[in-house]
């Protein structure tokens, strides 16, 4: 294939700003798709993208475009997740591209997502087509929006396109930008294979199927294939492209987007960002840029019925055949019997997985309180990772606790600076400095733990400022922090999940509000329940669930007040006696009591 016709390119933008709609419209478009087999957002394939908006796993598609300079054309549209979570897939995703668009809805603007998108295809010096999309809608202001790009990009506002994804409008003039601005492929054909894995999914038939563009060389199913990083060897079982289904080839040669299918049985084997060359006289260098995913948010994962464990299990392995981001290891707590530490590349990432196990695997999960991995330095100098807070060592070994912390990019209309700025520094934030988007909206620039954006800080962050709001975060590093473990005990009784590492400062009033919370979630018993908050080795809060008492002096009526006091007296003993043998069951709402900790 003359790699001249060839054209890559993916489409970026905020969340629900039209990304999928367009994707629909240039398939329709292009006709690679019958109008019987289309359906909305049909790259977004899980119900769960469908619903929430948001493309969740990258996909493909090959498209064949006749241009109106006569030349045909292979469009090859490699679509990116849409979330902050999944930035390293959106990353490679771009490195497959030489083009992008950039798409900004009329009415909103620049957002977030849609600068953290921007820069990350700056940084692979991609050529940009900016797309101002919804114009049909009564609230658009098209002219503002490309004045706002126009100071962002540099680029003319007469050179963006003014389109409405969803009735079509303008659609056909995104497929001639894409043909005359994006440039054509420059791989060599002649090196030695070299192929960039920007995505990957299980098939229990196939095995591993990698999503690959070929940078250098050629592929063919007859040879055996290597990847770089991993070192893993297999045979190819078969190539193809994306049509948008899956459609055998014989060969993929430079410039070329496509898959291969590899036998292999695990996604760690082939990790996204890792470079496919030939086993035998391959390619000695990678393509740029792989690193491993480590996640940032644990959980633990509980089944509400322990005969449930297995199934859990089962379905954490299936949905990690999928997902390479997804790490879990046994675990067992007092309170909640077996189960699972899962790592999470984010908060949403891990909404997304909860769902999905309950949705598609119909289990009954409690999940405990995100918490974020934490190195701890001993007094005799080693260093661990802890990601619970039921794994801190003693106070008494430990020298000092560093966190994580984030770089944020809030935007917002300027009226909201004070509330947001005291909202950041209430959960610990540094201010780093403003920017002005325009007139009427603005940037705060913040450094932030982790731990403290990970709870409620988005939620609370739309609702101050009436959900106009939005937010980028990128992981800045280690830093040692005054952290203490705060302890919940109920009826003496410590609760390891309901531990927590908060910062000293912190401590008293987050034990103060977890024990009156849990005061009125613990059920009453036949005897007094007492809850406490300890930091350390130091009680810092208490209160007492009251006992469900008989009147025992019911039958006595008149009489010498002697024999009332032994009623009880008898009782008293008989409460004391219940208490050393009775168990108090802590219901599911009190593990998630932690995350609404902040509401009052």
């Amino acid at each position: 294939m003359n790699a001249d016709h060839i054209r890559n390119f993916c489409i970026i933008a905020h969340i629900d700003h039209g990304k999928s709609t367009l994707a629909d419209r240039l398939l329709q478009e292009t006709q690679t798709v019958a109008e019987r087999n289309m359906q909305e957002q049909l790259l977004d394939s899980m119900d769960l993208e469908r619903e929430r908006g948001v493309t969740i796993k990258a996909s493909a598609v090959r498209m064949n475009y006749k241009a109106q300079d006569g030349g045909d054309y292979v469009l090859n549209l490699i679509d990116t997740p849409g979330h902050v979570d999944f930035s390293y897939e959106v990353s490679r995703a771009l490195q497959a591209c030489e083009g992008a668009l950039l798409v900004v809805d009329a009415s909103q603007g620049v957002e977030a997502q849609t600068l953290a998108n921007l820069y990350l295809a700056l940084e692979q010096n991609l050529e940009l087509i900016p797309i101002i999309n919804k114009i049909d809608l009564p609230a658009a202001r098209p002219d503002d929006i490309a004045k706002e790009l126009e100071d962002l990009l540099g680029i003319p506002a007469s050179d963006m396109l003014r389109i409405s994804a969803k009735s079509g409008i303008g659609v056909r003039d995104v497929l001639e930008a894409v043909v005359k601005r994006v440039p054509p492929p420059k791989g060599q054909p002649t090196t030695p294979l070299r192929a960039l894995v920007f995505d990957s999914h299980y098939d229990s038939y196939k095995g591993v199927i990698a999503y690959m563009r070929v940078v250098d060389g050629r592929v063919d199913a007859r040879q055996d294939l290597r990847l770089i990083a991993t070192g893993t060897k297999f045979e190819p079982v078969e190539i193809g492209v994306f049509n948008p289904a899956m459609k055998p080839a014989a060969t993929l040669e430079a410039g070329e987007v496509g898959y291969v299918a590899t036998g292999l049985k695990t996604v760690q084997e082939c990790r996204v960002g890792d470079t496919i060359t030939l086993a035998v006289n391959g390619a000695d260098t990678a393509l740029p840029g792989y690193t491993q995913v480590k996640p940032m948010v644990f959980a633990g994962f509980y089944p509400t019925d322990n005969d449930d464990y297995a199934n859990l299990r089962d379905a954490l392995d299936k949905l990690q055949l999928n997902d390479a981001s997804l790490s879990f290891e046994p675990e067992t707590s007092q309170a909640l019997n077996f189960g699972f530490r899962v790592g999470f590349l984010g908060l949403f990432h891990m909404e997304i997985i909860q769902e999905r196990l309950e949705r598609e695997y119909d289990l009954d999960i409690l999940a405990t309180a995100p918490s974020v991995e934490y190195e701890v330095v001993k007094t005799n100098g080693e260093e661990i990772t802890v990601d619970s807070p039921a794994q801190l060592p003693d106070d008494n070994v430990i020298s000092e606790i560093r966190e994580p912390w984030m770089k944020i990019q809030v935007y917002a209309p300027k009226e909201y600076i004070g509330p947001i700025m005291d909202m950041v520094i209430k959960k610990r934030g540094r201010y780093v400095t403003t920017e002005y988007l325009d007139q009427a909206r603005v940037v705060l620039h913040y450094r932030i733990p982790l731990s403290e954006v990970i709870v409620d800080f988005f939620d609370k962050l739309k609702s101050i400022t009436k959900g106009y709001a939005s937010l980028d975060y990128q992981f800045d590093g280690y830093e040692a922090g005054n952290l203490v473990k705060l302890d919940v005990l109920v009826n003496n009784e410590p609760v390891d999940a309901l531990a927590l590492i908060v910062h000293k400062d912190n401590a008293y009033t987050m034990g103060q509000k977890l024990v009156s919370k849990l005061k009125d979630l613990i059920p009453r018993q036949q005897f007094v329940v007492p809850i406490q908050a300890a930091a350390g080795n130091k009680i810092i809060s208490r209160a007492n669930v009251s006992a469900l008492r008989k009147d025992v002096l019911a039958k006595c009526y008149g009489g010498d007040i002697s024999r009332k006091r032994k009623l009880l007296e008898k009782q008293k003993k008989g409460k004391r006696r219940m208490k050393m043998v009775g168990s108090v069951e802590v219901p599911q709402e009190a593990f998630m009591a932690i995350l609404r900790l902040g509401d009052e």
